[in-house]
């Protein structure tokens, strides 16, 4: 093994014996040993940012890097191999059938996913590595009941998104310190495959989730560097895709693109989870209350403006500008219903495309013919980089505008009740993307769920059709009503007894936690074998 690292489980051993080798040990000590105070330091500025909203300053565009913003001269990198044109990609999670399913899809990339359509159980980031790995050399084929699961001649491109930087991976330590998820995802991946894929003629390409801050991108700049050294590959093999999916990042767009440009391949509008940080960085102001989420459209104000900015921004700099995730998913048995809600994704993807998106996000194979069929007939080259955008004009106001139509109705609250429990004790249960009234829910959807439930408990919000106020007593009984109706294969009865408790002491709670998925990854760490002191307190 290697010196200072330490593996606390012995989940996934066979997996573990192929990913986890010495090699890869070493590298991952590596990374966290040069960038881990650097991380620590940038998650300590985000709690001092949220102190001075707290305290009334409201978000602006940073006055000391205007001379970049001013700056029309710089440009980011030219699409890497595979990436010229991305006009559909499908998202999903890392098991063997769905990375088949995904790379067979038709569509022109597959996000891979160890974020928030993964439940970080070891086997599970483990065994997804190892399905990558597979998948790369065409090597993923198996057979399940008697059904045959073959990878296509031409599949579609691999990105990977690692985990955010806010999350520790408490099952691997250095020097008695949890690395970095976000490293450990990308340094395992890495590592196992970069030099494979670019024989192949493509490269290690990654989606980057949940930053606040371009220092935060410096860091992943930092690391591209610093990994294509250690291996021996060309700077610039490496490409990042931006997720601006907060509301601090909103406001540094082009300072993110500034720090990666060498590495850069865009940005992307990670629309829900946009909608919870724009609610908790807001949390200690009563005029950014939200209405019922299924109202918070891209048309309101706020979203619209998010959207035709980072179109502007990223053709400004020659990168691609992609769009996000229709949550409708094909509805089996009710053919009326099934038009509605595929009318619903065309008028979504015909928004985007329209606006000047250069792709969009799905999270089912049978959904892309729709999205293909309208970027094929609206995007006729490979991207829209010269559509330039110059009409548009987004002031700090227009990101913060809350004047949205909408009502908090009882259908809304009980919705979100039901949602928040029944994605946490899935996700408990090792399952990170679900479906639940014809929709794909995943962490970014039970994220907005779980903190509007907060805000309308914290601002003494009235329900519109029961004129009853919504207090966390209101929030127990829907709690308890509820959980009898939610168990199934996905959603077990001991899970949603403990994220029951945990909402119940979240609407009580002075501020919402930063991130649902932190607080209950002690349950998964020690279902694992993680030994206690590597972990905080259950609930």
């Amino acid at each position: 093994m290697v010196a200072g690292v330490q593996i606390h489980s012995q989940e996934a051993q066979k997996a573990q014996a192929e990913i986890l080798t010495e090699g890869a040990l070493r590298f991952i000590a590596a990374l966290h040993r040069t960038f881990e105070s650097t991380r620590q330091s940038l998650l300590v500025a985000r709690e001092t940012v949220q102190l001075r909203l707290d305290a009334g300053a409201r978000l602006d565009f940073p006055a000391e890097t205007a001379h970049i913003r001013a700056d029309p001269s710089w440009l980011c990198a030219p699409p890497a191999p595979g990436l010229e044109d991305r006009r559909v990609e499908i998202t999903g999670p890392t098991d063997r059938k769905m990375v088949i399913n995904a790379l067979n899809s038709g569509t022109k990339t597959f996000m891979a996913d160890f974020e928030d359509a993964n439940s970080p159980t070891f086997a599970n980031m483990l065994n997804g590595q190892v399905n990558l790995r597979d998948a790369i050399r065409r090597q993923i084929d198996f057979e399940s009941g008697g059904k045959a699961y073959k990878l296509v001649e031409k599949p579609a491109v691999l990105i990977v998104r690692p985990r955010g930087w806010h999350l520790d991976e408490p099952r691997v330590t250095v020097d008695n310190s949890p690395v970095s998820a976000s490293i450990f995802d990308f340094a395992l991946y890495f590592f196992h495959n970069a030099k494979e894929l670019i024989a192949r003629g493509s490269g290690p390409y990654f989606y980057l989730p949940k930053m606040e801050h371009y220092l935060e991108a410096r860091l992943w700049n930092d690391i591209f560097n610093f990994s294509q050294s250690y291996i021996g590959i060309p700077t610039g093999t490496v490409r990042g895709t931006v997720l601006i999916e907060t509301l601090p990042a909103a406001f540094q767009m082009e300072e993110i693109l500034f720090e990666l440009r060498q590495h850069s391949s865009g940005l992307n509008c990670g629309r829900w989870d946009y909608i919870f940080s724009f609610i908790k960085r807001r949390r200690a102001d009563r005029t950014a209350v939200l209405p019922d989420r299924k109202d918070v459209t891209m048309e309101t104000t706020f979203m619209d403006s998010y959207v035709r900015l980072l179109i502007q921004t990223c053709h400004r700099r020659k990168v691609a500008a992609m769009g996000g995730m229709s949550a409708q998913i094909p509805i089996k048995n009710d053919p009326q219903a099934n038009e509605i809600a595929m009318k619903k994704v065309r008028d979504d993807k015909l928004r985007e495309v329209t606006n000047g998106h250069d792709g969009t996000w799905i999270a089912h194979p049978l959904i892309n013919k729709i999205a293909m069929d309208v970027f094929n007939e609206y995007m006729l080259g490979p991207n829209q980089y010269h559509v330039r955008r110059e009409d548009v004009r987004v002031a700090a106001a227009d990101l913060l505008n809350t004047n949205i139509p909408g009502k908090v109705t009882s259908e809304g609250v009980r919705g979100n009740v039901a949602t928040s429990l029944a994605y946490s004790a899935a996700w408990l249960g090792g399952n990170g993307c679900i479906p639940l009234n014809h929709l794909m829910e995943d962490a970014a959807t039970a994220e907005i769920t779980r903190i509007q439930l907060w805000q309308w408990v914290k601002y003494g919000i009235r329900i519109s059709d029961t004129g009853e106020l919504i207090t966390a007593d209101l929030i127990d009984r829907l709690i308890d009503e509820a959980v009898p109706t939610l168990t199934s294969a996905l959603v077990k009865a001991q899970n949603l007894e403990i994220v029951a408790r945990y909402l119940k002491n979240q609407v009580r709670q002075a501020w919402p936690s930063e991130f649902l998925t932190s607080d209950l990854m002690p349950y998964l760490a020690i279902a694992d074998g993680c030994p206690p002191q590597w972990q905080r307190s259950v609930l």
